[in-house]
């Protein structure tokens, strides 16, 4: 019995651009550095006048028949491309969700300083994911934990609101706030 050779055809496909040399088609769709139209020319013809005019030739859709190829300066491009990803990033929005834990037999004073955490989550315009935690019998009552949650949402309503209504998930009943539009203030960024 013969064992076949694992054959080498078919690498990893690359998703870097092509350009110069790279670029192994007989012909190219080429558009000058201006973005003007010179049609459809030899590959050869298109890096002497990439060569000439000192810039590279960039394929800019591979998928096209024939490709079409660009006259640009490669360097620049990918500079300018990394300088708008970097700016979207720093433009997105970074959605923080702080959890709070409470048990459904929560004594007053520990429900103050709950609803302070929330109360400052909440007006540092982060999401708040209030959980309350059931245990032993006191699975067999949830409105106790309904009732709960719901006075705490109209206790934090001038900072936030019910985004996720209260939910059971097994042994715990799960609501999430979100501050309001209007009072969210740019979160730190070392906060935790």
């Amino acid at each position: 019995m013969q064992q076949r050779k694992p054959s080498n055809r078919g690498g990893p496909i690359s998703s870097e651009t092509r350009i110069n040399d790279r670029i192994r088609v007989p012909e190219v769709r080429l558009v000058g550095p201006n973005g003007e139209q010179v049609g459809i020319v030899r590959i050869e013809d298109a890096l002497r006048l990439a060569q000439e005019a000192d810039l590279d030739l960039v394929e800019v859709a591979p998928q096209a028949r024939p490709p079409v190829c660009k006259l640009m300066d490669y360097g620049k491009f990918k500079y300018e491309s990394a300088q708008k990803a970097r700016e979207s990033r720093r433009n997105q929005q970074q959605t923080v969700i702080k959890e709070q834990k409470l048990r459904p037999k929560i004594d007053p004073h520990d429900y103050e300083t709950k609803k302070g955490h929330v109360s400052r989550f909440l007006g540092q315009g982060h999401k708040v994911k209030v959980t309350i935690m059931f245990r032993g019998r006191e699975q067999s009552r949830p409105e106790l934990g309904f009732r709960l949650l719901q006075r705490l949402a109209d206790d934090v309503s001038d900072l936030g609101f019910i985004e996720a209504n209260p939910k059971q998930d097994g042994r715990n009943m799960i609501m999430v706030l979100a501050p309001h539009k209007t009072n969210k203030t740019k979160p730190k960024a070392n906060a935790s």
